[in-house]
């Protein structure tokens, strides 16, 4: 019997995620020679030793499937006592050899924090925002990119027979990068992004010139993250769904949609309603971008496994696939730069600046 080597995903699922399971167990067992041991419900089940075996028959058909077949949750073994203690103890009792942990920031940062406690941790970055430092693309972005893109091209129509605004949120608490891509790809006559904290005003002076140009409808797409501008502090401030926070410290967003919805109609006159794509961002099945990039990561993943190469994630760099420390992939979040800011604003009406 070969070494044993878990797998688990954790956080929010993505479509990809069964890709890198596929590669992984499939060359783990068949190149490798380790026995490969799903690890259920991410690091809840480390905690809780729920895992089950896998085989090349049980991932076999995972090619094409969405979601996670070892389920996941938001479970942090940090928020818990002696919950990294659980983790080592069932780390030696399931006799495991290596573990690779599939995740966003927060999935990665335990396991950051594991290997420096000196668990055999390799890291697979994961998460449609694509807002994880150190790769260039996380799978699970393009499926996401696609599914906004095609809701707002469906959009166009139904605002066009109506003559009103939509407002579409998408998601990305921090980071717009779902937004920008499928704004730009949707036709956004608007696109607001949490990294710039937008003035309403603004917003709605846009949409009357829009309409004064002749235009009698518009597309707003707007991240769920988005911050209305704050003058007194330049900063900007969330819209939240509750005060309610995940195990991670998150607060839950969602609403900006209906709020911004709400000050276009009362400001401007115009019929706007808002549009909450949630959810659906992150089902169904993966993209063919996404399947490759999973089981290119997950082929890679497997690899640093056997080579003892612990501590690293796999990362996309241009075309290739690199090792990249796990301590550069946590603790900071990869944000639109500056020199792709002025894309959110490129199809949107020019405001005439005031001389002076």
């Amino acid at each position: 019997m070969g070494k044993k080597v878990g797998i688990l995903t954790g956080g929010g699922d993505c479509p990809g995620l069964n890709s890198v399971i596929r590669a992984a167990v499939w060359k783990g067992i068949t190149e490798h020679g380790f026995e490969m041991i799903g690890i259920l419900e991410g690091w809840k089940g480390l905690l809780e030793n729920l895992t089950a075996n896998l085989t090349v028959e049980d991932v076999s058909p995972l090619w094409n499937q969405g979601g996670t077949i070892l389920k996941t949750s938001r479970t942090n073994p940090y928020k818990m006592q002696d919950g990294a203690d659980k983790c080592l103890n069932n780390f030696s009792k399931l006799g495991l050899h290596a573990l690779i942990a599939i995740g966003g920031d927060d999935t990665l940062s335990v396991a950051h924090k594991l290997f420096q406690a000196k668990l055999n941790i390799v890291g697979v970055p994961k998460t449609i925002d694509n807002d994880v430092p150190a790769t260039d693309y996380t799978f699970g972005f393009d499926t996401a990119v696609n599914i906004a893109t095609e809701a707002l091209d469906r959009c166009h129509t139904t605002a066009a027979s109506h003559k009103r605004v939509l407002v579409v949120e998408l998601m990305g608490r921090h980071a717009g990068w779902i937004t920008l891509h499928a704004g730009i790809a949707g036709g956004a006559d608007l696109i607001i992004v949490p990294e710039k904290p937008f003035d309403i005003e603004e917003v709605c002076n846009r949409l009357i010139k829009l309409k004064e140009s002749g235009k009698d409808h518009a597309l707003v797409a707007v991240a769920e993250g988005a911050k209305l501008a704050v003058k007194e502090d330049k900063d900007g401030t969330f819209v939240l769904k509750n005060l309610e926070r995940d195990p991670f410290g998150h607060v839950k967003l969602g609403g900006i949609a209906k709020v911004l919805a709400d000050e276009i109609e009362g400001r401007t006159g115009m019929e706007t309603r808002s549009v909450s794509l949630g959810h659906i961002q992150r089902g169904g099945n993966p993209t063919a971008f996404d399947r490759v990039l999973g089981t290119r990561f997950g082929l890679a993943a497997i690899d640093l496994i056997a080579r003892k190469d612990f501590g690293k994630i796999t990362a996309l760099r241009g075309n290739e696939i690199v090792a990249v420390e796990l301590e550069k992939a946590v603790g900071s979040t990869k944000t639109i730069p500056d020199n792709m800011m002025p894309l959110t604003e490129f199809f949107a009406p020019q405001l005439t600046k005031e001389k002076g």
